[in-house]
């Protein structure tokens, strides 16, 4: 199971739409939403005469699951990307907000209900499984109790055929948890992101980096068009 922040990087689904691609959509379109949405209310509230600004956070409101499905989802955000010694874990950094979110969204873009359905569903099937394996619901049963159903889906090739649903609820569920925290504020210091800083002296990339840049060129590389062009010096 992805129990470390690299761990959950090494182990999404790499068929698709790229990382960065994947964190590109992810990341700006909830936020464009969410940005939309407080000019409106904020016109809304001038409009009626309301110039004192309410200086406390409105509370999240739940557009997708249920109580029992958010407390699912939190503990399942936070066994994927934990709390370390670098910066929260996936909860803290407003990730169930963001998942809950980005399935309304997609409910209202592709008009139905398939890729929400399919999350869902995934939860039950771990509380189905917790009952089965301790007699209480997922996000209540013991830690190693979670690790052990997990396991069984959160490695594409180790898994049993018959698991194949839950397999990827579980690898769209990693994906959209990577991509909340480290599109987050506390997901971008942790990586760390360095961009708009100013830096004294530029040294260039890392020799460490940059060795293994060469070593993978020497086999040849993927162009534009996915060709393999051989590596020159």
């Amino acid at each position: 199971m992805a129990e470390t922040k690299d761990e959950t990087q090494k182990m999404a689904p790499r068929a698709g739409v790229s990382r960065r691609e994947l964190f590109h959509v992810l990341g700006t379109v909830p936020a464009l939403a969410a940005a939309t949405t407080g000019s409106g209310l904020a016109q809304a509230g001038h409009e009626h005469g309301d110039h004192a600004a309410d200086p406390r956070p409105a509370a999240f409101q739940r557009k997708v699951f249920d109580d029992h499905q958010w407390h699912t989802v939190r503990v399942l955000c936070d066994l994927i990307i934990p709390a370390d010694e670098r910066s929260g874990s996936a909860t803290e950094a407003g990730v169930p907000e963001f998942i809950d979110d980005w399935l309304d969204f997609r409910k209202r873009e592709d008009g139905n209900e398939d890729f929400a359905a399919g999350i869902v569903g995934g939860l039950a099937w771990l509380d189905r499984e917790a009952l089965q394996l301790a007699g209480k619901s997922f996000a209540d049963a013991a830690s190693a109790q979670q690790t052990q159903i997990l396991d069984r889906i959160a490695w594409p090739e180790r898994a049993a055929a018959e698991l194949h649903p839950w397999v990827v609820f579980f690898n769209k569920f990693r994906d959209l948890t990577a991509s909340g925290f480290f599109s987050s504020k506390m997901g971008v210091r942790d990586l760390p992101y360095l961009g708009n800083v100013a830096v004294t002296e530029w040294k260039g990339c890392d020799p460490e980096v940059w060795a293994k840049i060469e070593e993978r060129m020497k086999s040849g590389y993927k162009g534009v068009g996915g060709e393999a062009k051989p590596w020159t010096a």
